[in-house]
């Protein structure tokens, strides 16, 4: 049995992202000491909210799928106060925009869905039997399935390649951020159920109210604000101001190339970086919380993001996303509005940049053969978790810190 030091904790959590929340919320409820170290001034990692000037500006283009087991099991959605995207998509295709909508949720839009008015009839076909197999099969048999690229499975499945350019890889490309399409195709299937299954929307207060309000469930004095870590030792942590904390167990909850750095011998995976560039304008160029995708692939994906929650800029003013794969350049912003005056159909001239973000690091690349879960112990006592040692989402990332947690319950269950 191990033995408790007064005033210590038994494990300490490196990082308060999604993943280091979700271990150190479940080793209190078993009733452990923990001390949780964020470098930053503020919880959720990646998943964080900026105020200023009256807007509110998501670290990068996100939005919140409520159909994930994890967000379920520790969310209260209700508080959240979310305001849903409309179930479907434009896409701009070398033949014009068209609408493709869920005929389920919005049954008015069914009649787009007709043969040959936005896909063959064998795509639609071919699309709603894939749709009924993820929404309807447990999420098990899914992930045993042959791992291949999402290319390659949507061309086995027999969708079209002129319906994959057009719409299918556009629409994609935004939520693997890569455009070749050689992300899991294990892990599309996921996606896809989960994005069937649930409705993709926003907090009213910004994406970083979900962290935050994990935040809020720790015991007093567990969370340690802007107390970056420089070391794993033997005993504990080496903090950054030179200090060491002991600690029986460590779980390092960070990006992949600081956990890299942490514990070495782990491995960092290739990682995409995105781009997301908030502009302001006088009226909305489109009155409907849609998303809208580029076959061009000048843009990832732009919308209005108060259509769908008017809080996120002042009384007044519409506030546009818009994301690009890769960094941001000098000359970047101005083809990015010229390509959403075309969009758009409206002049973007008087449209003022608010933002711009580069996420380095926002999603593992996740190319086949992806294991979709992994353990998190690494050696006795020391442990690593987060979406790159799982899914890129939010439900990768909270699935690997309640595992971590298991696992170090498991390993010292009298500590």
């Amino acid at each position: 049995m191990m033995t408790r030091h007064s005033g210590e904790p038994d494990t300490v959590v490196v990082g308060a992202g999604l993943a280091g929340l979700a271990c150190a919320l479940d080793l209190c409820r078993a009733g452990r000491r923990v001390a949780l170290l964020e470098a930053s001034d503020g919880v959720g990692g990646r998943m964080r909210t900026d105020r200023r000037d009256g807007f509110l500006l998501d670290r990068g283009f996100q939005v919140f799928n409520t159909s994930y087991p994890q967000v379920k099991r520790r969310l209260d959605l209700r508080s959240l106060r979310l305001r849903p995207f409309t179930p479907g998509l434009v896409a701009h295709t070398s033949r014009g925009p068209v609408r493709l909508a869920d005929p389920t949720r919005r049954p008015r839009d069914a009649g787009a869905l007709l043969p040959g008015r936005v896909l063959p009839a064998r795509d639609l076909a071919v699309l709603g039997a894939l749709t009924a197999r993820d929404v309807l099969l447990p999420a098990g048999v899914l992930k045993r399935g042959a791992d291949r690229s999402t290319a390659e499975t949507l061309s086995r499945a027999g969708v079209s390649a002129e319906t994959v350019d057009e719409i299918l890889r556009p629409f994609l490309s935004g939520v693997f951020l890569e455009d070749a399409l050689e992300t899991s195709g294990r892990f599309f299937h996921l996606v896809w159920r989960s994005m069937a299954r649930g409705t993709l929307c926003l907090p009213a207060g910004g994406i970083g109210a979900v962290p935050a309000q994990l935040a809020a469930g720790l015991p007093e004095g567990v969370l340690r604000l802007e107390t970056p870590v420089d070391e794993v030792t033997a005993s504990g942590v080496l903090l950054a101001d030179g200090r060491e904390l002991p600690a029986t167990t460590v779980v390092v909850a960070t990006d992949a190339v600081t956990a890299a750095r942490l514990l070495p011998g782990t491995a960092a995976p290739d990682s995409r970086t995105v781009t997301t560039y908030y502009h302001a304008a006088a009226s909305s160029p489109l009155a409907e919380p849609t998303l809208v995708v580029d076959s061009t692939r000048a843009v990832l994906n732009t919308c209005v993001l108060t259509e769908a929650a008017p809080t996120y800029a002042p009384p007044g003013t519409a506030l546009i996303s818009t994301s690009v794969l890769g960094l941001d350049r000098p000359e970047r912003g101005g083809a990015v509005l010229r390509r959403l005056a075309e969009l758009y159909g409206t002049d973007t001239g008087e449209w003022r940049q608010v933002a711009a973000y580069t996420v380095t690091g926002a999603l593992p690349a996740m190319r086949p053969p992806w294991p979709l879960s992994r353990p998190t112990r690494l050696a006795p006592g020391r442990y690593v978790c987060g979406d790159h040692r799982a899914t890129g989402s939010v439900q990768g990332a909270l699935a690997s810190g309640t595992r971590a947690a298991r696992e170090v319950l498991s390993d010292f269950p009298g500590a």
